[in-house]
């Protein structure tokens, strides 16, 4: 399943559709342009405004969907944040994660979800961005190539470097320049920030994510003590 929120990253989608064609899969798209013209979804407001906030409503519609079949396991990709506890098994209505949970997995549920309630099962809530990148090159995966270092037109704010492309524009005082840039996570165009970076290897993001301070959301690493 694929929440498409319409403003991807065009790599990231003829990743998709060439993986999906390889494996001959079937693949359920949501689309969240649907849910906010069937009034399912409130409309984006202000400014280059992100969708990502905007993809639960298609995510629950497309689980319950009777279009499709309902599901009472959805897998997520998902990773805890650096810091925080991290649970393995949640349902839709979950309790909070004991926060002093040293950060390994845990199982936070032990019992069946029950009518009308599904569960959410993250297997890789303690990995590390290191442990992703390390398990990447142990197994070969291909991945989109906006992960590794390439040549882009971008400007920034906030401290981030943003792309050009059709869903979010420079104000006045932001100017588009080239630069060498990978992404560390990818998601909606208009909040996914590029780093400069000169790593298109796996081995060479190894080392870089090793010595890195920052998360790949841009926050700094948390401390310990």
């Amino acid at each position: 399943m694929h929440i498409d929120t319409g403003h991807n990253f065009r790599e990231v989608i003829d990743f998709r559709d060439r993986i999906v064609a390889e494996l001959e899969a079937s693949l359920l798209v949501a689309s969240v342009q649907e849910s906010i013209d069937a009034g399912r979804s409130v409309d984006e407001a202000g400014p280059d405004p992100s969708r990502n906030r905007l993809q639960t409503r298609t995510l629950l519609d497309a689980i319950t969907s009777s279009s499709s079949t309902p599901c009472s396991v959805a897998p997520v990709g998902t990773r805890r944040r650096p810091g925080q506890g991290a649970g393995v098994f949640l349902p839709r209505r979950f309790r909070p994660v004991d926060p002093k949970n040293s950060g390994r997995a845990v199982v936070a549920v032990q019992r069946p979800a029950p009518p009308g309630e599904h569960i959410r099962v993250f297997p890789l809530s303690d990995w590390t961005e290191l442990d992703i990148w390390q398990y990447i090159g142990d197994e070969g995966l291909d991945l989109p190539t906006i992960y590794y270092s390439h040549r882009r037109r971008v400007f920034r704010r906030d401290g981030m470097l943003l792309s050009e492309g059709p869903y979010v524009n420079p104000r006045e005082d932001e100017e588009f320049f080239e630069a060498t840039v990978r992404y560390r996570t990818v998601g909606d165009m208009t909040c996914t920030g590029a780093v400069e970076s000169t790593a298109s290897t796996v081995d060479e993001i190894v080392l870089e994510v090793a010595a890195s301070r920052l998360t790949e959301r841009g926050a700094p690493e948390p401390t310990t003590g």
